[in-house]
This record gives C-alpha cells, structure tokens and sequence, in this order.
C-alpha cells in the first residue's frame, strides 16, 4: 500500500455508508487513491451492526410509513443492494430470501391494508394478501387466541434480512482487490477538518495529518458536528434516538412480520424480526426514546453531545410540538417504562401481543447489548424533523447524516456521492460498469 501525501478521497466512517462509497469509488471510477478512516478496530462496530438494527431490506412493500413516492425511490435503493449481493453470490452469508408481510389488526386497519394493496400492487406486482384461514396454516402464532379480524400483505422468498456488517466488510474488500491505491486507517479516530488555502482538505487524527482532494464524511450524528465546526448545517440539530428489542425464548415465526402504521407517529410501528444472529429466534422491537448519547454502548461525549443537540428557540418548539400531541406524548412515556429494568417487559408486552396475542412477559428477554442511536435531523428553519437522509455539500466535501433506511440506501447515496467526487476531480464514472454490476441483476 502507497501512502500519498495528496489522496484523491478521504472517506470518514467505517460503515456501510462509508464502505459503499469506498467500493463504488474503486470499481466504477477513476478516483486512484482512497483513504478510509474508521475510529475502531474494525468496521462497522455502530449502527451497521446486525445487532444495532432490524437487519431489514427496506423495500417499501411492508412498510406502511411510506408514500407510493417514496415507496418507489426507496424499492429502487434496494435494488442496489439485493442486486450485489445476488451477483456476488452473497445469499445465505450477506442477505437471506425469506418472507414477510405487514399485518392489520381490527376492522380499521384491515380496510386500511387492503386499500393500499390495491394501490400498491401495481409497483410491487409479487404481493398477497393472506386471511385469516391462510395465516393460520402459515404462521400459527399470528391466529392463536386471537379475537380481532386480522388481514395480512405478504411477500415470499424474497431478501428480507441483511448483515449489514457483513455487507460493509465484502464491499471493503472488493476495493481492496482492485488496482487502487486503498487505504485502511483503523482505531484512527478524525478530530478536525479544514480546508487549506490550495483547495484541499487537511485531516487531523491522533497519528498525524492527512491532505485529501476531496473528502465524504459517513459519520452519523457526527457528520452534522463536522459540518458545524467547518461553519455549515447551523439551521439543523440532532435529535437522538435509541432504540432496543426484546427476544422471545425461542423461535416463533418464520416470516418478518409488521404492523401497521400510526401515521401520528414519526418512528417505525413494533416488528417482529427473525434475527440471523440468534438462529433465526424471533426479536420484536425496537423501540424508541430519546437518549442522551450519540452512541449507544460507548463513552458519552458530553461536549459532542450538547454540540449535536445545539439547543435553542427553535429547537425548543420542535420539542413542544412532539409534545403537544396525547399520541405521541404517551408513545414516549411508554418507550421510556420499557427500558426500566423488571418493569420495561410488563409495558412492551402489550405491543407484542399486538403480532402474537398469545405471548407472556415470561416468553420473552430484554436483548441486552442490542439496539442503537438513530439521530433524528431537526430542520430549524421550519420546525420539523426530517425523517430521511439529509445531506450538506460544498466544495470538495460532503456530509451525509442517514438516519433508517440508510443502510438499504447505502449504495445509492454512494452513487450520488461517487459521481459528485468524480465531477470535482474530472475524472470519469464508469457509468456501464455500474449499470451491470449494482443496477442490474445478473443471470
């Protein structure tokens, strides 16, 4: 490996938003040198860790949150991902075809779910609705003791589940097999960025400094902190979100199983979850409260912490708002008895029950060590969360702060990234190379 003084990209983050932009860097383009830093001993150790989310493809079919709109945007980001891991040969070891299907409870949802069946079938041709009599040949669980009507939206043998650690690791190392000049910088934690009178881009870290051309910062809630300390992205703050699971004692369903929608809330409806780290054992989850980290099981970074919160006025009536409303007023109080040790299972269980009603506190285990931060970007200026991606660019630098579906969308920012990159330096994107590889399926 050649350490250049003058590298063409520096990528800051070690995840799958990071590793995605490192592979399409390296295969697609002519970008010749490519650092990435990552502050721990390895990669993807936060919020790609199969352990820090619901190792779910986001696609669109199920989740019941989406627009047609962003249904459609997101059922093409998907594609990306799937698509490389069929052409890699990755099933079974990156992503895993399995079922799934979104669940209505009670009258009211049913005609809600089968209204949007019919709206969205057009887009995902493949789905089906299972009644009642179905459901209970197929899951079992789903009918046992229960008295509401149900309906439920499903798929088959499609990749439901990704190891998203895994994922980042493989596109690591399909950049490491190419021709490039590519540098991997572990336990080298970034402290500052600054941009120097040539146009480029200084990089200090415990071990020295770097200079990069151009330079992508894949941090989670700290992209939005180097943003601000280099001057931008002062109209947003972070709202940070933690989230954990609780498993049941042994395995219950076969099928990723959600639940309808609240549309009052802003965080995604309980899921039950095969978990491809626990033998397929069922977890259900997550849930969702405001926690005063930007990492769930690491140090506490005070000063970064009230950096990120960048508490004001407007910050303030964001919080008032959220507050204002009895529907979400509650769902926070209930997240919160539901991470107090003996009591939290006693309130979850009401919500799983929701999936499998004939399910007991004793079935099921808080999953200690599982669960993460999902910082929640607060748009300012207009007094809202943004529930997506959010992104600042300048000149040579990009910040990118991808709450979920981030890690499905993984290779389509780092398209967006990585042609950005391409257009700053004059160097080509190998456009066709990308259509057959990442935008299509082989065989």
């Amino acid at each position: 490996m050649q350490i250049n003084k003058l590298l063409d990209t520096a990528i800051i983050g070690g995840g799958i938003a990071g590793t995605s932009l490192l592979y399409t860097l390296a295969e697609f383009s002519e970008v010749g040198s490519i650092a990435l830093f990552e502050k721990y001993e390895e990669l993807a150790l936060l919020n790609s860790n199969p352990k820090a989310n619901s190792q779910t493809l986001h696609v669109g079919d199920i989740e019941t949150n989406y627009t047609y709109e962003k249904a459609a945007k997101v059922k093409r980001n998907a594609s990306f991902v799937s698509n490389y891991i069929y052409n890699v040969n990755g099933l079974d070891e990156l992503g895993y075809e399995r079922d799934k299907m979104v669940l209505a409870v009670g009258e009211e949802e049913v005609a809600k779910l089968k209204a949007r069946y019919d709206k969205f079938k057009v887009l995902y041709p493949y789905l089906e609705l299972w009644d009642e009599k179905f459901l209970a040949e197929y899951e079992p669980k789903l009918v046992e003791g229960r008295r509401e009507p149900i309906l439920a939206m499903g798929a088959r043998n499609q990749i439901t589940t990704v190891n998203f650690k895994k994922l980042s690791e493989s596109f690591t190392q399909a950049a490491l097999d190419t021709n490039k000049n590519i540098q991997m910088h572990y336990n080298e934690e970034v402290t500052k960025i600054r941009r120097t009178d040539d146009g480029n881009y200084l990089l200090q870290t415990a071990n020295g400094e770097h200079h990069a051309r151009t330079v992508v910062v894949n941090a989670g809630a700290y992209s939005l902190l180097f943003a601000q300390s280099m001057g931008f992205g002062k109209e947003y703050a972070i709202l940070p979100i933690g989230g954990s699971f609780f498993f049941t004692r042994e395995k219950l369903l076969d099928a990723k199983v959600y639940t309808m929608q609240n549309p009052k809330l802003p965080f995604a409806a309980i899921h039950a979850d095969p978990d491809c780290t626990q033998e397929w054992s069922t977890r259900f989850g997550p849930t969702a409260f405001a926690l005063p980290k930007l990492e769930r099981y690491h140090r506490l970074h005070i000063k970064d912490l009230f950096n990120a919160l960048n508490i004001d006025a407007d910050v303030t009536k964001v919080y008032l708002n959220l507050f204002k409303d009895s529907t979400i007023r509650r769902y926070i109080l209930k997240n919160f008895l539901e991470e107090i040790p003996m009591m939290g299972k006693e309130v979850f269980i009401h919500d799983a029950q929701k999936i499998i009603p004939t399910l007991k506190v004793s079935d099921i285990t808080f999953a200690e060590g599982y669960g993460g931060m999902r910082p929640q970007i607060i748009d300012k200026k207009n007094h809202e969360l943004l529930l997506g991606e959010a992104k600042i660019i300048q000149e040579g630098i990009i910040f990118n702060m991808t709450p979920s579906p981030g890690a499905t969308s993984s290779l389509s920012i780092a398209l967006t990234d990585a042609k950005a990159i391409c257009e700053h330096l004059g160097l080509t994107f190998d456009d066709a190379g990308h259509q057959e590889m990442i935008r299509e399926r082989k065989g």
